[in-house]
């Protein structure tokens, strides 16, 4: 499969649930090169946070910030034109878009999530696969759990598979 234009994806959660989206970080690629970055910042459904002390975000940056449904609402017309969406543990990132965009009473958008843990671990043999493990293996800047980070290293790993001839669809 040669996919000319896709978005890399991350979510960062507040606690637990899947609907509690606080951040999402989008990289728009056409062909190999990124010609759109963005990080928002989202109101999650409760005060409550629980992985501050992963991504640093609190109560306090989100209270002021829109929620998911006018988030996605604004981002969606970047996303249109996409053929397939990527995500490092693709399931996480597509159950918490799902979800919240259930509890927004919006439609997820129709398209492929293709998850570089799986590409790294079938195009070069990596293990462990987790983010930083992969970056370290390729090469890449990460400043693991900012989303815009995560998600431009999600974009440069499809890059590099896509810049080495490697399939995306096969698993």
């Amino acid at each position: 499969m040669t996919k000319s234009t896709f978005i890399a994806i991350d979510f960062e959660t507040a606690d637990y649930y899947r609907d509690s989206a606080c951040a999402v970080g989008i990289v728009k690629v056409q062909g190999t090169r990124i010609v759109h970055e963005e990080v928002r910042l989202i109101r999650p459904p409760r005060k409550s946070f629980r992985f501050t002390y992963l991504h640093g975000i609190s109560w306090a940056d989100v209270a002021e910030q829109p929620g998911f449904r006018d988030t996605w609402l604004s981002l969606r017309p970047i996303i249109e034109d996409t053929e397939f969406l990527a995500a490092h543990n693709a399931s996480f990132d597509r159950s918490v878009l799902n979800i919240c965009c259930e509890s927004a009473r919006l439609i997820p958008p129709p398209k492929e999530f293709v998850c570089t843990c799986r590409l790294a671990r079938r195009a070069w043999g990596l293990y462990p696969t987790n983010l930083p493990a992969v970056c370290s293996c390729l090469g890449l800047p990460l400043d693991h759990h900012d989303p815009l980070s995560d998600a431009r290293a999600c974009a440069q790993i499809v890059i590099r598979a896509l810049k080495e001839g490697i399939d995306l669809t096969t698993e």
